[in-house]
Protein backbone atom coordinates (compact mmCIF):
# COMPACT_ATOMS: atom_id res chain seq x y z
CA UNK A 1 0.00 0.00 0.00
CA UNK A 2 1.14 3.61 -0.79
CA UNK A 3 2.50 5.55 2.69
CA UNK A 4 0.94 8.54 0.68
CA UNK A 5 -1.37 9.95 -1.95
CA UNK A 6 -0.80 13.25 -2.97
CA UNK A 7 -3.74 14.61 -4.69
CA UNK A 8 -3.72 17.47 -7.19
CA UNK A 9 -6.74 18.75 -8.97
CA UNK A 10 -6.41 20.43 -12.29
CA UNK A 11 -7.60 23.35 -14.18
CA UNK A 12 -6.10 25.00 -16.90
CA UNK A 13 -2.97 25.28 -14.76
CA UNK A 14 -0.39 23.83 -17.85
CA UNK A 15 1.70 27.17 -17.03
CA UNK A 16 2.80 25.36 -13.65
CA UNK A 17 1.94 21.63 -14.05
CA UNK A 18 5.77 20.77 -15.21
CA UNK A 19 7.18 22.41 -11.69
CA UNK A 20 4.22 21.19 -9.93
CA UNK A 21 4.55 17.78 -10.68
CA UNK A 22 8.49 17.59 -10.65
CA UNK A 23 8.95 19.01 -7.22
CA UNK A 24 6.48 15.81 -5.89
CA UNK A 25 8.20 13.21 -7.98
CA UNK A 26 11.69 14.49 -6.92
CA UNK A 27 10.03 14.36 -3.35
CA UNK A 28 8.74 10.96 -3.45
CA UNK A 29 12.16 9.37 -4.90
CA UNK A 30 12.13 5.94 -2.69
CA UNK A 31 8.76 6.76 -0.86
CA UNK A 32 6.25 4.39 -1.61
CA UNK A 33 3.30 7.02 -2.74
CA UNK A 34 0.76 7.60 -5.70
CA UNK A 35 -0.03 11.13 -7.26
CA UNK A 36 -3.66 11.32 -7.96
CA UNK A 37 -3.78 14.18 -10.76
CA UNK A 38 -7.64 15.19 -11.27
CA UNK A 39 -8.37 17.27 -14.49
CA UNK A 40 -11.12 19.13 -13.78
CA UNK A 41 -12.51 20.56 -17.35
CA UNK A 42 -9.18 22.09 -18.40
CA UNK A 43 -9.76 23.97 -21.73
CA UNK A 44 -5.77 24.77 -22.01
CA UNK A 45 -2.87 21.43 -22.54
CA UNK A 46 -3.16 20.32 -18.92
CA UNK A 47 -4.75 17.19 -19.38
CA UNK A 48 -1.84 16.27 -22.28
CA UNK A 49 0.86 17.61 -20.07
CA UNK A 50 -0.74 15.16 -17.88
CA UNK A 51 -0.84 12.05 -19.81
CA UNK A 52 2.77 12.53 -20.84
CA UNK A 53 3.83 12.42 -17.15
CA UNK A 54 1.35 9.38 -16.26
CA UNK A 55 3.33 7.46 -19.72
CA UNK A 56 6.71 8.27 -17.80
CA UNK A 57 5.92 7.45 -14.76
CA UNK A 58 3.07 4.65 -14.86
CA UNK A 59 3.36 3.21 -11.64
CA UNK A 60 3.19 6.79 -9.63
CA UNK A 61 0.71 9.03 -11.16
CA UNK A 62 -2.69 8.00 -12.11
CA UNK A 63 -4.59 10.53 -14.56
CA UNK A 64 -8.26 10.85 -13.41
CA UNK A 65 -10.82 12.75 -15.16
CA UNK A 66 -13.67 15.08 -12.82
CA UNK A 67 -16.23 16.63 -14.71
CA UNK A 68 -18.02 18.27 -11.90
CA UNK A 69 -16.33 21.47 -11.37
CA UNK A 70 -14.21 22.83 -8.78
CA UNK A 71 -11.72 22.29 -6.68
CA UNK A 72 -14.18 20.23 -4.39
CA UNK A 73 -15.30 17.90 -6.22
CA UNK A 74 -11.69 17.27 -7.62
CA UNK A 75 -10.82 16.95 -4.23
CA UNK A 76 -13.19 14.52 -3.03
CA UNK A 77 -13.08 12.52 -6.09
CA UNK A 78 -9.26 12.10 -5.48
CA UNK A 79 -9.71 11.44 -1.66
CA UNK A 80 -12.20 8.72 -2.79
CA UNK A 81 -9.92 6.95 -5.07
CA UNK A 82 -6.55 7.34 -2.59
CA UNK A 83 -5.07 4.00 -1.84
CA UNK A 84 -2.01 6.00 0.07
CA UNK A 85 -2.32 5.32 4.18
CA UNK A 86 -1.93 9.37 4.51
CA UNK A 87 -3.55 12.08 2.42
CA UNK A 88 -1.66 15.26 0.68
CA UNK A 89 -4.42 18.16 -0.96
CA UNK A 90 -1.99 20.33 -3.36
CA UNK A 91 -2.43 22.96 -5.76
CA UNK A 92 -1.48 22.50 -9.20
CA UNK A 93 0.05 26.08 -9.55
CA UNK A 94 2.24 25.41 -6.31
CA UNK A 95 5.22 23.11 -5.56
CA UNK A 96 7.08 21.57 -2.85
CA UNK A 97 10.43 21.12 -1.10
CA UNK A 98 12.79 18.08 -1.84
CA UNK A 99 12.12 17.17 1.49
CA UNK A 100 9.06 17.02 2.35
CA UNK A 101 7.25 13.92 2.18
CA UNK A 102 9.61 12.10 4.08
CA UNK A 103 9.71 14.85 6.54
CA UNK A 104 6.02 14.61 7.07
CA UNK A 105 5.20 10.96 7.06
CA UNK A 106 8.10 10.30 9.29
CA UNK A 107 7.00 13.33 12.00
CA UNK A 108 3.35 11.24 10.99
CA UNK A 109 4.76 7.63 12.28
CA UNK A 110 6.59 9.34 14.74
CA UNK A 111 3.68 11.33 16.97
CA UNK A 112 1.23 8.51 15.66
CA UNK A 113 -0.91 12.06 13.92
CA UNK A 114 -3.95 12.46 12.25
CA UNK A 115 -2.88 15.81 11.38
CA UNK A 116 0.42 17.12 10.78
CA UNK A 117 0.89 21.28 9.83
CA UNK A 118 3.64 22.71 8.06
CA UNK A 119 5.40 25.82 7.23
CA UNK A 120 4.86 27.65 3.75
CA UNK A 121 6.22 30.26 1.53
CA UNK A 122 3.77 32.56 -0.50
CA UNK A 123 5.36 33.58 -3.27
CA UNK A 124 4.06 36.66 -5.08
CA UNK A 125 4.16 37.81 -8.77
CA UNK A 126 6.95 39.22 -8.07
CA UNK A 127 9.35 36.34 -6.54
CA UNK A 128 9.00 37.97 -3.22
CA UNK A 129 8.13 35.57 0.01
CA UNK A 130 6.56 35.22 3.01
CA UNK A 131 6.38 32.69 5.67
CA UNK A 132 3.55 30.89 6.76
CA UNK A 133 3.91 29.45 10.30
CA UNK A 134 2.98 26.26 11.57
CA UNK A 135 1.00 25.77 15.09
CA UNK A 136 3.02 24.27 17.48
CA UNK A 137 1.10 21.52 19.03
CA UNK A 138 3.25 22.41 22.55
CA UNK A 139 1.34 25.79 22.68
CA UNK A 140 -1.51 25.69 25.26
CA UNK A 141 -4.22 27.16 22.74
CA UNK A 142 -2.83 25.07 19.66
CA UNK A 143 -6.16 24.61 19.22
CA UNK A 144 -7.64 28.16 19.77
CA UNK A 145 -4.97 28.81 16.64
CA UNK A 146 -5.87 26.27 14.50
CA UNK A 147 -9.82 27.34 14.47
CA UNK A 148 -8.63 30.97 13.80
CA UNK A 149 -5.29 30.57 11.49
CA UNK A 150 -7.75 29.83 8.19
CA UNK A 151 -5.61 27.42 7.05
CA UNK A 152 -5.28 25.82 3.10
CA UNK A 153 -6.00 22.41 2.77
CA UNK A 154 -2.41 21.88 1.31
CA UNK A 155 -1.02 22.90 4.21
CA UNK A 156 -1.78 19.83 6.56
CA UNK A 157 -1.08 15.40 5.87
CA UNK A 158 -4.01 13.74 7.21
CA UNK A 159 -4.42 10.28 8.15
CA UNK A 160 -6.73 8.63 5.85
CA UNK A 161 -8.44 6.78 7.97
CA UNK A 162 -9.48 9.22 9.99
CA UNK A 163 -10.39 11.22 7.19
CA UNK A 164 -13.18 8.15 6.47
CA UNK A 165 -13.93 7.70 10.03
CA UNK A 166 -15.32 11.39 9.73
CA UNK A 167 -16.54 10.71 6.16
CA UNK A 168 -14.79 14.71 5.35
CA UNK A 169 -15.23 16.34 2.49
CA UNK A 170 -15.25 19.67 0.92
CA UNK A 171 -18.11 21.25 0.12
CA UNK A 172 -18.70 21.19 -3.39
CA UNK A 173 -20.29 24.41 -6.25
CA UNK A 174 -18.45 27.17 -3.85
CA UNK A 175 -14.64 28.81 -4.12
CA UNK A 176 -14.66 28.78 -0.69
CA UNK A 177 -14.71 25.24 0.32
CA UNK A 178 -11.48 24.64 2.47
CA UNK A 179 -12.71 27.41 4.86
CA UNK A 180 -15.82 25.33 5.54
CA UNK A 181 -14.10 22.55 6.74
CA UNK A 182 -10.17 23.23 7.64
CA UNK A 183 -10.65 24.61 10.81
CA UNK A 184 -13.28 22.47 11.68
CA UNK A 185 -10.40 19.75 11.55
CA UNK A 186 -8.90 19.87 14.79
CA UNK A 187 -12.85 19.35 16.86
CA UNK A 188 -12.39 15.81 15.66
CA UNK A 189 -8.59 15.00 17.40
CA UNK A 190 -5.83 15.46 19.29
CA UNK A 191 -3.34 14.21 17.58
CA UNK A 192 -1.79 16.71 15.77
CA UNK A 193 1.96 17.58 15.02
CA UNK A 194 3.40 20.18 13.10
CA UNK A 195 6.82 21.18 10.70
CA UNK A 196 7.72 24.92 11.31
CA UNK A 197 9.43 24.83 8.35
CA UNK A 198 9.06 25.80 4.70
CA UNK A 199 8.09 22.54 2.86
CA UNK A 200 5.56 23.68 0.92
CA UNK A 201 5.35 26.68 -1.72
CA UNK A 202 2.14 28.54 -2.18
CA UNK A 203 2.14 31.14 -5.47
CA UNK A 204 -0.35 33.64 -5.21
CA UNK A 205 -1.28 33.78 -8.86
CA UNK A 206 -3.07 36.73 -10.76
CA UNK A 207 -4.91 32.91 -12.40
CA UNK A 208 -6.20 31.98 -9.27
CA UNK A 209 -10.29 32.15 -9.11
CA UNK A 210 -9.87 34.61 -5.73
CA UNK A 211 -7.33 37.12 -7.89
CA UNK A 212 -9.54 37.62 -10.85
CA UNK A 213 -9.73 41.04 -12.17
CA UNK A 214 -12.99 40.85 -13.44
CA UNK A 215 -16.38 40.54 -11.69
CA UNK A 216 -16.39 37.11 -10.23
CA UNK A 217 -20.36 36.65 -8.54
CA UNK A 218 -18.46 33.55 -6.30
CA UNK A 219 -17.10 36.08 -3.78
CA UNK A 220 -20.50 35.81 -2.28
CA UNK A 221 -19.46 31.82 -1.36
CA UNK A 222 -18.24 33.77 1.72
CA UNK A 223 -21.70 33.67 3.02
CA UNK A 224 -22.62 29.51 2.94
CA UNK A 225 -19.03 28.95 3.63
CA UNK A 226 -18.94 30.51 7.00
CA UNK A 227 -22.21 29.66 7.26
CA UNK A 228 -21.20 25.62 6.64
CA UNK A 229 -18.19 26.17 9.20
CA UNK A 230 -20.26 27.38 12.12
CA UNK A 231 -22.93 24.65 11.21
CA UNK A 232 -19.60 22.14 11.68
CA UNK A 233 -18.87 23.67 15.33
CA UNK A 234 -22.64 23.22 16.36
CA UNK A 235 -22.76 20.02 15.24
CA UNK A 236 -19.76 19.17 17.31
CA UNK A 237 -21.32 20.86 20.19
CA UNK A 238 -18.15 23.39 20.00
CA UNK A 239 -19.72 26.68 19.17
CA UNK A 240 -19.92 28.22 22.53
CA UNK A 241 -16.53 26.98 23.45
CA UNK A 242 -14.67 28.58 20.59
CA UNK A 243 -17.29 31.66 20.15
CA UNK A 244 -14.21 33.66 20.53
CA UNK A 245 -12.27 31.92 17.58
CA UNK A 246 -15.61 32.42 15.19
CA UNK A 247 -16.23 35.15 16.11
CA UNK A 248 -12.73 36.85 15.15
CA UNK A 249 -12.87 34.46 12.00
CA UNK A 250 -15.72 35.83 10.45
CA UNK A 251 -14.53 39.30 11.17
CA UNK A 252 -11.59 38.80 9.54
CA UNK A 253 -13.34 37.13 6.46
CA UNK A 254 -15.74 38.99 6.45
CA UNK A 255 -14.78 42.90 7.27
CA UNK A 256 -10.82 42.10 6.39
CA UNK A 257 -10.40 39.70 3.91
CA UNK A 258 -14.12 39.60 1.45
CA UNK A 259 -14.31 43.26 1.95
CA UNK A 260 -11.38 43.96 -0.28
CA UNK A 261 -13.56 42.00 -3.34
CA UNK A 262 -16.88 43.73 -2.12
CA UNK A 263 -14.78 47.35 -2.75
CA UNK A 264 -13.24 46.40 -6.00
CA UNK A 265 -16.20 46.16 -8.14
CA UNK A 266 -19.32 47.74 -7.84
CA UNK A 267 -21.30 44.55 -8.46
CA UNK A 268 -19.72 43.46 -5.02
CA UNK A 269 -21.38 46.43 -2.67
CA UNK A 270 -24.01 44.69 -1.82
CA UNK A 271 -22.06 42.48 -0.03
CA UNK A 272 -21.06 44.90 2.79
CA UNK A 273 -24.98 44.70 4.07
CA UNK A 274 -24.96 41.26 3.80
CA UNK A 275 -21.65 40.76 5.89
CA UNK A 276 -23.41 43.38 8.45
CA UNK A 277 -26.83 41.08 8.56
CA UNK A 278 -24.46 37.67 9.06
CA UNK A 279 -22.06 38.92 11.56
CA UNK A 280 -25.85 41.15 13.68
CA UNK A 281 -27.42 36.84 13.35
CA UNK A 282 -24.27 35.05 14.52
CA UNK A 283 -21.71 37.92 16.90
CA UNK A 284 -24.04 40.85 17.63
CA UNK A 285 -20.89 42.12 19.86
CA UNK A 286 -18.26 40.93 17.87
CA UNK A 287 -17.15 44.58 18.81
CA UNK A 288 -15.90 43.28 22.29
CA UNK A 289 -14.34 40.43 20.26
CA UNK A 290 -10.95 39.58 22.37
CA UNK A 291 -8.75 38.66 19.32
CA UNK A 292 -10.03 41.95 17.54
CA UNK A 293 -8.97 44.25 20.69
CA UNK A 294 -5.28 43.51 20.62
CA UNK A 295 -4.92 44.12 16.64
CA UNK A 296 -3.30 47.56 16.35
CA UNK A 297 -5.46 50.71 16.64
CA UNK A 298 -5.34 50.82 12.10
CA UNK A 299 -6.84 47.76 11.71
CA UNK A 300 -9.48 48.01 14.28
CA UNK A 301 -10.47 51.20 12.33
CA UNK A 302 -10.53 49.83 9.11
CA UNK A 303 -12.33 47.10 10.45
CA UNK A 304 -15.28 49.46 11.76
CA UNK A 305 -15.12 51.55 8.13
CA UNK A 306 -16.37 48.26 6.08
CA UNK A 307 -19.01 47.28 8.74
CA UNK A 308 -20.06 50.61 8.17
CA UNK A 309 -19.89 51.03 4.10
Amino acid sequence: MPKISVIIPVFNAEKYLKKCLDSVLDSLRDIPGEILVIDNNSTDHSLSVLKEYAKKHPKTISVLECTTKGAAAARNFGASKAKGEYLWFTDADDHIARTAISRLLNTAKNTDADLVMMGANRVNDQGETSYLSAINPSQPDYKSRFVRYGMGPWQVLIRKKWWQKHNFSFKEGIIHEDMELMSSLILYTDKFASIDEPLYYYNNTPESVLHKADFNPHIYDIFPALTGLYQKFKDAKAEKEYHDELEWFFIWNLLIDSAKDFGKFKEGRPGFARSRKMLKQYFPNWRQNRFLRQKPLKLRLRVRLNYYK
